[in-house]
């Protein structure tokens, strides 16, 4: 009997980059593999991937219950038109609101991924508590599925909902990250030229871009010879996304250079010397697991999801977070000190051959799927 099962991911281009690989798995193994998300351009490319496509008219900007309300309707429909065998529910909006409706629509099994705790758990203030609480409750209807997993990407998240939602050791498991394409990312030779360290991010506070431009201002006012660049672009569904008029302003003053959207990525890794992530807090940032993949030594804080990306003093380097002054003394060391980036990054290497091989991490989704599926 053919399986079927449904992704639910905000928007399109999130699904293609993190969690492609497990949908084209589960094709060549059987299932019937659908998909509601968000749509920009990206329609032909998933269905060209054998994948039945269910377009989800989902504001990720919006966190009014209103918009919540719609989403939740809209997924239930989807749920009982389709009658999927299980639902992989991807980041908060999709787990909160994708688990309710999957109880409502009595679908048998859940496999809900918690790749960070986004936002709400890091803003601060009255309105953010008050938001917080109200995640803590939805959470717990989510997440009360009787035949369920809850996959976190580290030990910290893992703890907080376990906790938040009161998760049996039986419902949850620990995957670390989205994985990565050994052979797309493959070991680099040490760049050269003029050292280039490299943000590849959506350009929202929240991933430290404001600190990383501070960092550069002040290493070019002591006189440090590098290049530091920017790699992404704004994300106005996003409330903490850089302004581009900020953008542009920087670009203009010339402390950072800025190369948009790249589809390349590997080049563009490959092309650093340092991998720089400053975020304030992370589930396990795939682009951290891809420079390891291109041996390149990575500067990250030292906050949940960020620090479980690295080995470090051996692949990279932690920074407290927020803090630019700190972040920029990282920098310089490892600017100035180019065997010690090429040693740093081969372990690099070895710890991404070692732990975060995409193949590890489909097998993994794929083994929890079909005890679910066993289970209903």
């Amino acid at each position: 009997m053919t399986r079927t099962l449904m992704f639910v991911v905000n928007v399109d281009w999130f699904f293609l980059s993190h969690r492609l690989p497990i949908a084209q798995e589960a094709v060549r193994q059987g299932y019937k593999v659908h998909i509601a998300t968000g749509l920009t351009d990206k329609l032909n490319e998933l269905e060209r991937h054998g994948l039945v496509v269910h377009p989800l008219a989902l504001d990720r900007s919006s966190a009014g219950l209103a918009s919540a309300w719609h989403t939740l309707v809209q997924l239930w429909k989807v749920f009982r038109a389709v009658r999927p065998d299980l639902v992989h529910l991807v980041t908060i909006k999709p787990v909160l609101l994708g688990g309710v409706a999957a109880r409502l629509a009595a679908v048998p099994a859940i496999v809900a991924a918690v790749s960070g705790l986004g936002f709400v758990f890091m803003a601060r203030g009255f309105r953010a508590a008050a938001r917080r609480s109200l995640v803590g409750v939805l959470y717990r209807m989510a997440l009360g599925h009787h035949n369920l997993m809850v996959i976190f990407q580290n030990p910290d998240d893992l703890r907080s909902v376990a906790k938040l939602a009161h998760l049996p050791d039986s419902k949850v498991a620990m995957i670390r990250g989205s994985g990565v394409d050994l052979e797309r990312y493959a070991l680099a030779p040490p760049s050269e030229g003029v050292p280039v360290a490299v943000l590849p991010a959506r350009l929202l506070t929240d991933k430290g871009v404001c600190d990383f431009v501070q960092a550069a201002r002040l290493l070019r006012r002591r006189g440090c010879h590098a290049r530091f660049a920017l790699v992404g672009t704004v994300d106005l569904a996003n409330p903490t996304s850089v302004a581009q008029a900020e953008l542009d302003a920087w670009v203009r003053e010339g402390v950072v250079e800025w190369w948009g959207y790249r589809s390349d990525m590997p080049q563009v890794l490959t092309a650093a010397r340092v991998v720089v992530l400053p975020s304030y807090r992370e589930g396990l940032p795939k682009v951290l697991l891809e420079a390891a993949a291109c041996a390149r030594v990575v500067v990250t804080t030292d906050v949940p999801g960020c620090r479980d990306a690295i080995d470090p003093g051996v692949t990279g380097v932690l920074v407290p977070v927020r803090n630019p002054a700190a972040l920029a003394d990282a920098l310089e060391g490892l600017i100035n000190n180019p065997a010690q980036c090429q040693a740093m990054g081969q372990a690099g290497r070895a710890l991404a051959e070692r732990a975060f091989d995409v193949r590890r991490v489909v097998a993994a989704h794929l083994r929890i799927y079909q005890e679910l599926i066993e289970k209903s």
